[in-house]
């Protein structure tokens, strides 16, 4: 199966292109939540977020930021949704990026899923405990 992304990249899929750089690529989002949906890449073939080099973070985010900073900009959004799925909702397997244009208004509710509670002080004590155990 090909990665439609790296097909994006090799030219062989068109895309609307907004930033096109020798390690990243922007795109418009064919299937946008609002008009300005942009989708930001590694040009080379990256599956997930763990599996981006710690070299490229620095550069992948500071585009995230100015994409961003451009949606308000040049699209007179009052602010961005960004966005970063990680296997679970991951509808391509190649790490991207995602920055919605905002506006007050928009329809666009929180996120979609249900929240929960910790039972108690300790029992998050005990899940912030475990994850630095990992870190």
């Amino acid at each position: 199966m090909t990665c439609v992304f790296c097909a994006i990249a090799a030219g062989e899929v068109p895309a609307q292109f907004v930033v096109d750089e020798p390690d990243l690529l922007a795109f418009l989002d064919t299937r946008p939540v609002f008009k300005g949906h942009v989708l930001l890449i590694p040009r080379v073939h990256v599956g997930t977020f763990p599996e981006l080099p710690a070299n490229q973070l620095e550069p992948f985010f500071a585009m995230g930021q100015r994409l961003a900073v451009a949606v308000e900009e040049g699209l007179g959004a009052k602010g961005a949704f960004v966005a970063l799925n990680n296997k679970v909702s991951q509808s391509v397997p190649h790490l991207h990026l995602h920055v919605v244009p905002r506006t007050k208004g928009d329809g666009l509710r929180g996120f979609f899923w249900p929240r929960t509670k910790y039972a108690s002080d300790d029992e998050a004590a005990e899940y912030a405990k475990r994850l630095r155990e990992v870190l």
